[in-house]
Protein backbone atom coordinates (compact mmCIF):
# COMPACT_ATOMS: atom_id res chain seq x y z
CA UNK A 1 0.00 0.00 0.00
CA UNK A 2 1.59 3.23 -0.65
CA UNK A 3 1.89 4.99 2.74
CA UNK A 4 1.00 8.32 1.40
CA UNK A 5 -2.39 7.02 1.51
CA UNK A 6 -2.49 6.91 5.18
CA UNK A 7 -3.82 10.45 6.47
CA UNK A 8 -1.00 10.46 8.95
CA UNK A 9 1.68 9.84 6.76
CA UNK A 10 2.70 13.64 6.27
CA UNK A 11 2.49 14.01 10.31
CA UNK A 12 4.36 11.18 11.14
CA UNK A 13 7.33 13.13 12.59
CA UNK A 14 4.87 15.33 14.35
CA UNK A 15 3.00 12.50 15.75
CA UNK A 16 6.42 10.80 17.20
CA UNK A 17 7.48 14.16 18.94
CA UNK A 18 3.73 13.81 20.63
CA UNK A 19 3.95 9.78 21.65
CA UNK A 20 7.75 10.72 22.72
CA UNK A 21 6.74 13.08 25.10
CA UNK A 22 4.25 10.70 26.57
CA UNK A 23 6.81 7.77 26.53
CA UNK A 24 8.95 11.03 27.89
CA UNK A 25 6.44 11.58 30.62
CA UNK A 26 5.40 7.84 32.12
CA UNK A 27 8.85 7.24 32.66
CA UNK A 28 9.80 10.38 33.83
CA UNK A 29 7.34 10.03 36.71
CA UNK A 30 9.43 6.51 37.87
CA UNK A 31 11.81 8.42 38.99
CA UNK A 32 11.20 11.71 39.50
CA UNK A 33 9.82 11.68 42.71
CA UNK A 34 12.93 9.46 44.32
CA UNK A 35 14.79 12.09 45.06
CA UNK A 36 11.98 14.51 46.54
CA UNK A 37 10.88 11.41 48.98
CA UNK A 38 12.77 12.80 52.02
CA UNK A 39 11.27 16.31 51.32
CA UNK A 40 8.04 14.78 51.10
CA UNK A 41 8.41 12.01 54.48
CA UNK A 42 9.04 15.60 56.06
CA UNK A 43 5.92 17.39 55.62
CA UNK A 44 3.31 14.49 55.46
CA UNK A 45 5.06 13.22 58.22
CA UNK A 46 5.03 8.99 57.16
CA UNK A 47 7.27 6.65 58.62
CA UNK A 48 10.35 5.08 56.99
CA UNK A 49 8.55 1.63 56.44
CA UNK A 50 6.03 3.47 53.75
CA UNK A 51 8.44 5.67 52.17
CA UNK A 52 8.87 2.72 49.47
CA UNK A 53 5.35 2.66 48.91
CA UNK A 54 5.29 6.10 47.02
CA UNK A 55 7.66 4.96 44.22
CA UNK A 56 6.38 1.14 44.59
CA UNK A 57 2.22 2.14 44.11
CA UNK A 58 3.14 3.36 40.73
CA UNK A 59 5.47 0.81 39.65
CA UNK A 60 3.05 -1.90 40.50
CA UNK A 61 0.22 -0.63 38.88
CA UNK A 62 1.70 0.39 35.75
CA UNK A 63 3.20 -2.84 35.12
CA UNK A 64 0.25 -5.26 36.48
CA UNK A 65 -2.48 -2.91 33.81
CA UNK A 66 -0.43 -2.64 30.87
CA UNK A 67 -1.82 -5.67 29.15
CA UNK A 68 -5.21 -5.06 30.30
CA UNK A 69 -4.58 -1.84 28.70
CA UNK A 70 -3.46 -2.75 25.67
CA UNK A 71 -6.43 -4.69 24.66
CA UNK A 72 -8.55 -1.21 25.63
CA UNK A 73 -6.07 0.64 22.94
CA UNK A 74 -7.10 -2.48 20.52
CA UNK A 75 -10.84 -1.87 21.42
CA UNK A 76 -11.72 1.52 21.14
CA UNK A 77 -8.77 3.47 18.96
CA UNK A 78 -5.08 4.57 19.96
CA UNK A 79 -5.56 8.09 20.05
CA UNK A 80 -9.20 8.00 21.96
CA UNK A 81 -6.86 5.76 24.29
CA UNK A 82 -4.06 8.29 24.50
CA UNK A 83 -5.99 11.26 25.11
CA UNK A 84 -8.44 9.66 27.91
CA UNK A 85 -5.58 8.51 29.82
CA UNK A 86 -3.14 11.62 29.73
CA UNK A 87 -5.93 13.39 30.94
CA UNK A 88 -6.52 11.09 33.50
CA UNK A 89 -2.53 11.12 34.38
CA UNK A 90 -2.56 14.74 34.64
CA UNK A 91 -5.42 14.86 36.48
CA UNK A 92 -3.69 12.34 39.13
CA UNK A 93 -0.91 14.39 39.23
CA UNK A 94 -2.07 17.34 40.42
CA UNK A 95 -4.07 15.21 43.31
CA UNK A 96 -0.75 13.78 44.11
CA UNK A 97 0.90 17.38 44.42
CA UNK A 98 -1.78 18.42 46.29
CA UNK A 99 -1.73 15.51 48.72
CA UNK A 100 -2.42 15.83 52.50
CA UNK A 101 -1.33 13.16 53.98
CA UNK A 102 0.32 9.64 52.91
CA UNK A 103 -2.97 7.72 51.62
CA UNK A 104 -3.84 10.39 49.46
CA UNK A 105 -0.20 10.34 48.02
CA UNK A 106 -0.08 6.76 47.68
CA UNK A 107 -3.69 6.70 46.11
CA UNK A 108 -2.68 9.22 43.33
CA UNK A 109 0.54 7.47 42.09
CA UNK A 110 -1.32 4.01 41.79
CA UNK A 111 -4.00 6.04 39.68
CA UNK A 112 -1.01 7.48 37.79
CA UNK A 113 0.65 4.07 37.81
CA UNK A 114 -3.39 3.41 35.81
CA UNK A 115 -3.64 5.77 33.34
CA UNK A 116 0.35 5.48 32.60
CA UNK A 117 -0.32 1.34 31.83
CA UNK A 118 -3.21 3.33 28.99
CA UNK A 119 -0.52 5.58 27.66
CA UNK A 120 2.26 3.70 26.50
CA UNK A 121 0.76 0.96 24.59
CA UNK A 122 -1.63 3.63 22.69
CA UNK A 123 1.63 5.48 21.91
CA UNK A 124 3.65 2.62 20.78
CA UNK A 125 1.07 1.26 19.04
CA UNK A 126 0.58 4.75 16.84
CA UNK A 127 4.63 4.19 16.09
CA UNK A 128 4.34 0.65 14.79
CA UNK A 129 1.33 1.35 12.71
CA UNK A 130 2.51 5.34 10.98
CA UNK A 131 6.23 4.52 10.51
CA UNK A 132 6.13 1.49 7.91
CA UNK A 133 9.46 2.48 5.82
CA UNK A 134 12.44 0.48 7.81
CA UNK A 135 15.21 2.86 7.85
CA UNK A 136 12.45 5.34 9.52
CA UNK A 137 11.14 3.00 11.99
CA UNK A 138 14.82 2.24 13.04
CA UNK A 139 15.49 5.59 14.11
CA UNK A 140 12.14 6.20 15.37
CA UNK A 141 12.41 3.66 17.80
CA UNK A 142 15.63 5.05 18.77
CA UNK A 143 13.97 8.46 19.67
CA UNK A 144 11.12 6.77 21.15
CA UNK A 145 13.53 4.33 23.58
CA UNK A 146 16.05 7.01 24.37
CA UNK A 147 13.20 9.40 25.29
CA UNK A 148 11.68 6.86 27.67
CA UNK A 149 15.38 5.61 29.09
CA UNK A 150 15.79 9.19 29.09
CA UNK A 151 13.07 9.73 31.01
CA UNK A 152 14.31 7.61 34.10
CA UNK A 153 17.35 9.38 33.80
CA UNK A 154 16.41 12.98 33.56
CA UNK A 155 13.32 12.32 36.33
CA UNK A 156 16.06 12.66 38.62
CA UNK A 157 17.67 15.28 37.33
CA UNK A 158 14.17 17.05 37.43
CA UNK A 159 13.56 15.75 40.41
CA UNK A 160 16.37 17.12 42.84
CA UNK A 161 16.15 20.92 40.72
CA UNK A 162 12.25 20.92 41.54
CA UNK A 163 12.75 19.83 45.21
CA UNK A 164 15.96 22.50 45.59
CA UNK A 165 14.49 25.30 43.88
CA UNK A 166 11.01 24.85 44.43
CA UNK A 167 9.26 22.14 46.49
CA UNK A 168 8.93 18.23 46.23
CA UNK A 169 4.55 19.03 45.27
CA UNK A 170 5.77 19.93 41.54
CA UNK A 171 7.92 16.57 40.97
CA UNK A 172 4.11 15.91 40.64
CA UNK A 173 2.65 19.22 38.94
CA UNK A 174 5.01 19.47 36.70
CA UNK A 175 3.28 16.66 34.68
CA UNK A 176 0.41 19.34 33.87
CA UNK A 177 2.51 20.74 31.17
CA UNK A 178 3.65 17.58 29.42
CA UNK A 179 0.12 16.19 29.28
CA UNK A 180 -1.56 18.98 28.34
CA UNK A 181 0.89 19.36 25.38
CA UNK A 182 0.70 15.65 24.48
CA UNK A 183 -3.38 16.44 24.48
CA UNK A 184 -3.41 19.05 22.39
CA UNK A 185 -0.59 17.51 19.65
CA UNK A 186 -3.04 14.54 19.68
CA UNK A 187 -5.72 16.24 18.90
CA UNK A 188 -4.36 18.17 15.96
CA UNK A 189 -2.13 15.52 14.47
CA UNK A 190 -3.70 12.08 15.19
CA UNK A 191 -6.75 10.56 14.11
CA UNK A 192 -8.84 7.31 16.03
CA UNK A 193 -8.16 4.23 14.26
CA UNK A 194 -9.57 0.88 15.91
CA UNK A 195 -7.71 -2.32 14.79
CA UNK A 196 -9.76 -3.90 11.78
CA UNK A 197 -10.59 -7.84 13.57
CA UNK A 198 -10.79 -5.90 16.80
CA UNK A 199 -12.19 -7.64 20.23
CA UNK A 200 -16.05 -7.19 20.55
CA UNK A 201 -15.15 -7.67 24.35
CA UNK A 202 -12.36 -7.67 27.16
CA UNK A 203 -10.83 -10.96 28.20
CA UNK A 204 -12.16 -10.79 31.78
CA UNK A 205 -10.96 -13.88 32.81
CA UNK A 206 -7.11 -13.29 31.54
CA UNK A 207 -7.72 -9.58 32.88
CA UNK A 208 -8.38 -10.93 36.37
CA UNK A 209 -5.24 -13.18 36.72
CA UNK A 210 -2.66 -11.44 34.58
CA UNK A 211 -3.14 -8.36 36.30
CA UNK A 212 -3.65 -9.25 39.93
CA UNK A 213 -0.63 -12.25 39.22
CA UNK A 214 1.57 -9.78 38.30
CA UNK A 215 0.78 -7.55 41.47
CA UNK A 216 0.48 -10.78 43.78
CA UNK A 217 4.49 -11.16 42.15
CA UNK A 218 5.77 -7.76 42.62
CA UNK A 219 3.82 -6.81 46.00
CA UNK A 220 5.20 -9.75 47.60
CA UNK A 221 8.75 -9.64 46.17
CA UNK A 222 8.69 -5.83 47.84
CA UNK A 223 7.77 -7.25 50.86
CA UNK A 224 11.03 -9.32 50.91
CA UNK A 225 13.15 -6.47 51.20
CA UNK A 226 14.22 -7.19 54.20
CA UNK A 227 15.27 -10.12 53.89
CA UNK A 228 12.47 -12.08 55.97
CA UNK A 229 11.69 -14.37 52.56
CA UNK A 230 10.31 -17.19 54.56
CA UNK A 231 7.13 -14.70 55.94
CA UNK A 232 3.52 -15.76 54.75
CA UNK A 233 3.13 -12.59 53.09
CA UNK A 234 5.60 -12.84 51.19
CA UNK A 235 5.71 -16.63 49.60
CA UNK A 236 2.64 -16.66 49.85
CA UNK A 237 1.78 -13.89 47.41
CA UNK A 238 4.87 -15.30 45.58
CA UNK A 239 2.77 -18.72 45.20
CA UNK A 240 -0.79 -17.15 44.60
CA UNK A 241 1.10 -14.69 41.55
CA UNK A 242 2.89 -17.77 39.91
CA UNK A 243 -0.58 -19.62 40.34
CA UNK A 244 -2.47 -16.85 38.70
CA UNK A 245 0.06 -16.47 36.07
CA UNK A 246 -0.20 -20.03 34.79
CA UNK A 247 -3.86 -19.55 34.92
CA UNK A 248 -3.21 -16.86 32.43
CA UNK A 249 -1.75 -18.64 29.93
CA UNK A 250 -3.82 -21.55 30.23
CA UNK A 251 -7.09 -19.07 29.78
CA UNK A 252 -4.84 -17.06 26.72
CA UNK A 253 -3.94 -20.65 25.39
CA UNK A 254 -8.15 -21.55 25.09
CA UNK A 255 -9.70 -17.99 24.77
CA UNK A 256 -11.32 -16.70 21.49
CA UNK A 257 -10.11 -13.09 22.16
CA UNK A 258 -7.60 -13.40 24.65
CA UNK A 259 -5.61 -10.60 26.39
CA UNK A 260 -2.47 -11.94 25.20
CA UNK A 261 -1.93 -14.22 21.98
CA UNK A 262 0.87 -16.33 22.60
CA UNK A 263 1.85 -15.99 19.01
CA UNK A 264 3.02 -12.98 20.15
CA UNK A 265 5.82 -13.97 22.61
CA UNK A 266 6.60 -17.72 20.53
CA UNK A 267 8.29 -16.13 17.99
CA UNK A 268 12.02 -16.85 18.33
CA UNK A 269 13.14 -13.38 17.83
CA UNK A 270 10.25 -11.33 19.65
CA UNK A 271 10.53 -13.26 22.65
CA UNK A 272 13.81 -13.20 22.72
CA UNK A 273 14.02 -9.37 23.03
CA UNK A 274 11.11 -9.33 25.45
CA UNK A 275 13.16 -11.28 27.64
CA UNK A 276 15.91 -9.01 26.95
CA UNK A 277 14.21 -6.09 28.25
CA UNK A 278 12.62 -7.73 31.19
CA UNK A 279 16.44 -8.41 31.90
CA UNK A 280 17.72 -4.76 31.66
CA UNK A 281 14.90 -3.99 33.87
CA UNK A 282 15.89 -6.06 36.40
CA UNK A 283 19.50 -3.79 36.68
CA UNK A 284 18.46 -0.75 35.36
CA UNK A 285 16.25 0.62 38.03
CA UNK A 286 18.67 -0.82 40.63
CA UNK A 287 21.54 1.31 39.17
CA UNK A 288 19.33 4.47 39.79
CA UNK A 289 18.40 3.39 42.92
CA UNK A 290 21.36 2.85 44.35
CA UNK A 291 23.54 5.06 42.50
CA UNK A 292 21.37 7.86 44.03
CA UNK A 293 22.24 6.46 47.77
CA UNK A 294 25.78 6.42 47.24
CA UNK A 295 25.77 9.86 45.82
CA UNK A 296 24.11 11.60 48.65
CA UNK A 297 25.30 9.58 51.71
CA UNK A 298 28.45 9.17 50.57
CA UNK A 299 30.05 11.65 48.28
CA UNK A 300 27.49 14.14 50.06
CA UNK A 301 26.34 15.65 47.01
CA UNK A 302 22.60 18.00 46.97
CA UNK A 303 19.58 16.81 45.55
CA UNK A 304 20.67 18.78 41.79
CA UNK A 305 23.80 17.61 42.12
CA UNK A 306 22.76 13.72 42.07
CA UNK A 307 20.69 14.28 39.35
CA UNK A 308 23.34 16.16 37.40
CA UNK A 309 25.42 13.25 37.65
CA UNK A 310 23.58 11.17 36.25
CA UNK A 311 24.02 13.36 32.50
CA UNK A 312 26.65 11.24 31.23
CA UNK A 313 24.17 8.17 31.71
CA UNK A 314 21.49 10.49 29.53
CA UNK A 315 23.73 10.71 27.32
CA UNK A 316 25.07 6.98 26.20
CA UNK A 317 21.12 6.47 26.51
CA UNK A 318 21.02 8.98 23.38
CA UNK A 319 24.10 7.27 21.79
CA UNK A 320 23.09 3.99 22.17
CA UNK A 321 19.20 4.36 20.83
CA UNK A 322 19.55 6.68 18.36
CA UNK A 323 23.04 7.27 16.82
CA UNK A 324 24.09 3.73 16.99
CA UNK A 325 21.34 1.14 15.50
CA UNK A 326 20.94 3.61 12.40
CA UNK A 327 24.92 2.51 11.53
CA UNK A 328 25.26 -0.63 12.89
CA UNK A 329 22.06 -1.96 12.19
CA UNK A 330 22.13 -2.88 8.98
CA UNK A 331 25.17 -4.49 8.88
CA UNK A 332 24.91 -6.23 12.33
CA UNK A 333 20.97 -7.12 12.85
CA UNK A 334 19.38 -6.64 16.50
CA UNK A 335 20.87 -10.60 17.03
CA UNK A 336 23.84 -8.83 17.79
CA UNK A 337 23.01 -5.28 18.86
CA UNK A 338 20.98 -6.35 21.38
CA UNK A 339 23.17 -9.36 23.47
CA UNK A 340 25.91 -6.66 22.83
CA UNK A 341 23.92 -3.69 24.32
CA UNK A 342 23.71 -6.15 27.52
CA UNK A 343 27.50 -6.96 27.96
CA UNK A 344 27.81 -3.03 27.90
CA UNK A 345 25.32 -2.71 31.05
CA UNK A 346 27.16 -5.33 32.49
CA UNK A 347 30.59 -3.89 32.02
CA UNK A 348 29.37 -0.93 33.38
CA UNK A 349 27.50 -2.32 36.66
CA UNK A 350 30.33 -4.62 37.04
CA UNK A 351 32.65 -1.68 37.27
CA UNK A 352 29.66 0.43 39.33
CA UNK A 353 30.53 -2.74 41.77
CA UNK A 354 33.90 -1.99 42.36
CA UNK A 355 33.32 1.22 44.44
CA UNK A 356 34.52 2.12 47.84
CA UNK A 357 34.09 5.00 50.25
CA UNK A 358 37.15 6.69 49.12
CA UNK A 359 36.24 6.42 45.14
CA UNK A 360 35.50 9.93 43.08
CA UNK A 361 32.82 10.70 41.03
CA UNK A 362 35.15 11.35 38.00
CA UNK A 363 37.19 8.18 38.77
CA UNK A 364 34.81 5.56 39.51
CA UNK A 365 31.16 6.46 38.67
CA UNK A 366 31.53 8.87 34.96
CA UNK A 367 32.68 6.54 32.59
CA UNK A 368 30.71 2.96 33.48
CA UNK A 369 27.18 5.15 33.51
CA UNK A 370 28.17 6.25 30.18
CA UNK A 371 28.95 2.69 28.89
CA UNK A 372 26.16 1.19 30.47
CA UNK A 373 23.69 4.30 28.76
CA UNK A 374 24.87 3.29 25.87
CA UNK A 375 23.62 -0.70 26.72
CA UNK A 376 20.56 0.67 27.71
CA UNK A 377 19.85 2.85 24.63
CA UNK A 378 20.76 -0.56 22.41
CA UNK A 379 18.38 -2.66 24.01
CA UNK A 380 15.34 -0.81 24.88
CA UNK A 381 15.26 0.71 21.27
CA UNK A 382 16.01 -2.00 19.11
CA UNK A 383 14.41 -4.45 21.47
CA UNK A 384 11.14 -2.53 20.89
CA UNK A 385 11.21 -2.35 17.62
CA UNK A 386 11.81 -6.04 17.06
CA UNK A 387 9.13 -7.14 20.07
CA UNK A 388 6.43 -5.68 18.15
CA UNK A 389 7.29 -5.78 14.05
CA UNK A 390 5.23 -8.61 12.15
CA UNK A 391 2.48 -8.89 14.60
CA UNK A 392 -1.38 -9.42 13.44
CA UNK A 393 -2.63 -5.80 13.54
CA UNK A 394 -5.46 -7.03 16.15
CA UNK A 395 -2.67 -7.53 18.32
CA UNK A 396 -0.48 -4.26 17.99
CA UNK A 397 -1.76 -3.10 21.10
CA UNK A 398 -1.36 -6.26 23.32
CA UNK A 399 2.46 -6.38 21.89
CA UNK A 400 2.77 -2.99 22.41
CA UNK A 401 1.65 -2.97 26.03
CA UNK A 402 3.75 -6.05 26.69
CA UNK A 403 7.11 -4.49 25.99
CA UNK A 404 6.48 -1.81 28.66
CA UNK A 405 5.04 -4.22 31.08
CA UNK A 406 8.71 -6.43 30.93
CA UNK A 407 10.77 -3.73 31.36
CA UNK A 408 8.29 -2.53 34.81
CA UNK A 409 7.89 -6.60 36.06
CA UNK A 410 11.83 -6.46 35.61
CA UNK A 411 12.28 -3.52 37.43
CA UNK A 412 9.93 -4.56 40.24
CA UNK A 413 11.72 -7.68 40.64
CA UNK A 414 15.10 -6.58 39.99
CA UNK A 415 14.67 -3.98 43.13
CA UNK A 416 13.12 -6.52 45.66
CA UNK A 417 15.92 -9.23 44.25
CA UNK A 418 18.38 -7.41 44.71
CA UNK A 419 17.73 -4.74 47.36
CA UNK A 420 17.71 -8.17 49.11
CA UNK A 421 20.84 -8.87 48.51
CA UNK A 422 22.11 -5.48 49.38
CA UNK A 423 20.47 -5.80 52.61
CA UNK A 424 22.09 -9.07 53.14
CA UNK A 425 25.37 -7.97 52.64
CA UNK A 426 25.52 -5.05 54.51
CA UNK A 427 24.42 -7.12 57.74
CA UNK A 428 26.88 -9.62 57.31
CA UNK A 429 29.67 -6.68 56.52
CA UNK A 430 28.75 -5.22 60.34
CA UNK A 431 28.39 -8.72 62.16
CA UNK A 432 30.41 -8.76 65.18
CA UNK A 433 31.74 -5.51 64.38
CA UNK A 434 31.84 -2.08 67.05
CA UNK A 435 29.62 -0.10 64.81
CA UNK A 436 30.99 3.26 64.38
CA UNK A 437 30.53 6.22 61.32
CA UNK A 438 33.14 4.74 59.27
CA UNK A 439 31.77 1.40 59.30
CA UNK A 440 28.46 2.59 58.79
CA UNK A 441 29.24 4.04 55.72
CA UNK A 442 31.30 1.01 54.76
CA UNK A 443 28.45 -1.27 54.94
CA UNK A 444 26.53 0.83 53.13
CA UNK A 445 28.82 0.97 50.28
CA UNK A 446 29.10 -3.18 50.54
CA UNK A 447 25.51 -3.25 49.87
CA UNK A 448 25.32 -1.18 46.80
CA UNK A 449 28.62 -2.39 45.15
CA UNK A 450 26.84 -6.15 45.85
CA UNK A 451 23.64 -4.88 44.03
CA UNK A 452 25.75 -3.39 41.09
CA UNK A 453 27.96 -7.02 40.99
CA UNK A 454 24.67 -8.96 40.69
CA UNK A 455 23.26 -6.58 38.16
CA UNK A 456 25.63 -7.43 36.41
CA UNK A 457 25.64 -10.92 36.20
CA UNK A 458 21.51 -10.79 35.54
CA UNK A 459 23.13 -8.36 32.13
CA UNK A 460 25.55 -10.93 30.85
CA UNK A 461 23.46 -14.12 31.71
CA UNK A 462 20.97 -11.82 29.40
CA UNK A 463 23.46 -11.21 26.95
CA UNK A 464 24.16 -15.08 26.22
CA UNK A 465 20.48 -16.19 26.96
CA UNK A 466 18.91 -14.03 23.94
CA UNK A 467 22.24 -14.31 21.88
CA UNK A 468 21.50 -17.83 21.54
CA UNK A 469 17.55 -17.67 21.50
CA UNK A 470 18.00 -15.14 18.19
CA UNK A 471 17.08 -16.97 14.82
CA UNK A 472 20.70 -17.09 13.11
CA UNK A 473 18.57 -17.93 10.19
CA UNK A 474 17.44 -13.97 9.77
CA UNK A 475 19.78 -11.52 7.63
CA UNK A 476 20.89 -8.70 9.01
CA UNK A 477 19.35 -6.10 6.92
CA UNK A 478 16.82 -3.95 8.44
CA UNK A 479 13.79 -4.95 6.35
CA UNK A 480 14.10 -8.56 7.03
CA UNK A 481 14.21 -7.62 11.38
CA UNK A 482 12.37 -4.50 11.68
CA UNK A 483 10.18 -4.16 8.44
CA UNK A 484 7.08 -4.55 7.94
CA UNK A 485 7.18 -5.73 4.20
CA UNK A 486 9.22 -8.16 4.73
CA UNK A 487 8.05 -11.60 6.09
CA UNK A 488 9.00 -12.62 9.73
CA UNK A 489 10.55 -16.11 9.68
CA UNK A 490 8.59 -18.32 12.08
CA UNK A 491 5.14 -16.15 11.50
Amino acid sequence: MDPTADPHYAKRWLILAVIGVAQFTIFLDTTVVNIALPSAQADLGFGDGDRQWVVTAYALAFGSLLLLGGRVVDLIGAKRSLMISIVGFGIMSVLGGAANGFAMLVTARALQGAFAALVAPAALSFLLTVFTDPKERVKAFGVYGALGSGGLALGLLLGGALTDWLDWRWCLYVNVFFTAAVFVGAMLTMQNRQAEHRPDKLDLPGTVTASVGLFCLAYGLSNADDGEWGSADVWGLLVAGGVLLVAFVLFELRIRTPLLPMRIVLHRNRGSAYLGMFLLGIGLFVQFLFLTYYLQLILDFSAIESGLAFLPMIVGIAIGATTIPPVLEPKLGSRVLIPGGLVLAAVGSFWLGQLSVDSSYAGGILAPIFIAGVGFGLVVSLGAAVATVGVEPQDAGAASALVNTVQQVGGSIGTALLSTLAITAADNFVEGKPPTPQLAAEASVESYTTAFFWGAVVFLAGAVICGLLFDRHVTAQPDAELGEAAPVPGM
